[in-house]
């Protein structure tokens, strides 16, 4: 069965067919990110929220944190919207929000999936029993590889990497249903440690390990040439962790290779804009995790003085005010997915049934 597929969405053609404009209709989001605070206890030197090279959290105010009044009208509408599952994420770090535990228990109280992305630093508590007990996916965001180089990637003391290995340790003996995952994220300082980390991580418990490439610009020539020297000695890596550490419970996701097909758009409106809601600590709702805290070219916008989900099913001109081959020059994870759907949707229907 296949986590990673951008064929998922097709399992949702009522939502798919209501896509284009001209139906007039809004569905609720298949899945919503969430981002409660923008707060972090970890000041990455890569994080792309702060990274001036980068569009993304152009905007955003590092105080922002979605009081708990909102948070819980928010959950409150997601679940009567039948929305399918919330990520919590970044912005800031999901864990450091108080009121973490509270929304995730109500939102799986009320069918709706919950997982999270973290650093792993305040996985602990109220909020990680949470999750492992009713979560579905939790990932922890890595890149050092011992307390020093820990120290410098994320400007934290060098004990943290231990704490940091140790959370991941107690939630893995935690039990339950939720798969514990860890993004490692690749640059030039620890591309020589991949396998090292994969195999340690393993040790611990963690079900499934993700070689993210970091994104260091806008633009794809720039990414590739940064990452270029390193496929030397990371493919070589990964290839030993699929031959040697893969199955038996440990899931390995490639997703290091060049950056291509996912900067330049060739299609006027995006989809994935009705599938997947943003929602940041500011109280707004943006286009996407790509274009988070950039209102310039990547807002729908606001709910601070209203709920969701009269914003979101309140006509669905919003959703095409952003032409991804005009506002989207830069690093899309919806890319694959809006290229399907929208070749499914432009399928010309006369001739459907010669399959």
């Amino acid at each position: 069965m296949q986590r990673y597929t951008p064929l998922k969405i097709f399992h949702y053609t009522d939502k798919l067919d209501a896509l284009p404009r001209e139906t007039g209709r809004v569905e609720a989001p298949v899945h919503v990110r969430l981002k409660p605070t923008n707060q972090c206890n970890h000041a990455c030197a890569y994080c792309a929220y702060r990274s001036k090279a980068l569009q993304l959290g152009r905007d955003m105010r590092l105080a922002d944190s979605l009081p708990r009044r909102k948070m819980r009208e928010i959950v409150d509408d997601l679940v009567d919207m039948g929305v399918g599952a919330v990520t919590f994420s970044g912005g800031g770090e999901p864990f450091v929000y108080p009121h973490l535990a509270e929304a995730a228990d109500r939102l799986a109280a009320g069918g709706v999936r919950i997982a999270s992305l973290t650093n792993g630093g305040r996985l602990a508590g109220e909020a990680a029993d949470v999750f492992a007990r009713r979560g579905t996916w939790l990932r922890v965001s890595m890149d050092g590889f011992d307390g020093p180089s820990y120290a410098r990637y994320r400007g934290v003391a060098e004990d943290e990497f231990d704490r940091v290995l140790g959370n991941i340790r107690r939630f893995a003996a935690l039990g339950g249903p939720c798969r514990l995952g860890v993004s490692y994220v690749v640059d030039r300082g620890n591309a020589h440690k991949v396998r090292d980390m994969a195999a340690r991580l393993k040790d611990l418990g963690v079900d499934s390990f993700k070689v993210s490439p970091c994104v260091v610009a806008d633009d794809a020539a720039a990414n590739n040439a940064y990452h270029e020297p390193l496929f030397a000695l990371v493919r070589p890596a990964v290839d030993a962790i699929l031959e040697t550490l893969a199955g038996d419970g440990f899931e390995v996701f490639d997703a290091y290779h060049a950056f291509s097909g996912r900067f330049a758009k060739r299609y006027s409106w995006c989809p994935s804009l009705q599938l997947l809601a943003v929602i940041g600590a500011d109280q707004r709702v943006y286009a996407c995790q790509d274009k988070a805290y950039n209102r310039r070219c990547g807002l729908l916008g606001s709910i601070r003085r209203r709920r969701f989900k009269e914003f979101w099913l309140d006509g669905k001109d919003k959703f095409f005010a952003i032409d991804p081959s005009r506002d989207c020059p830069h690093h899309c994870v919806a890319q694959a997915k809006n290229e399907l759907v929208l070749g499914y949707l432009g399928a010309d229907p006369q001739h459907l049934p010669f399959v």
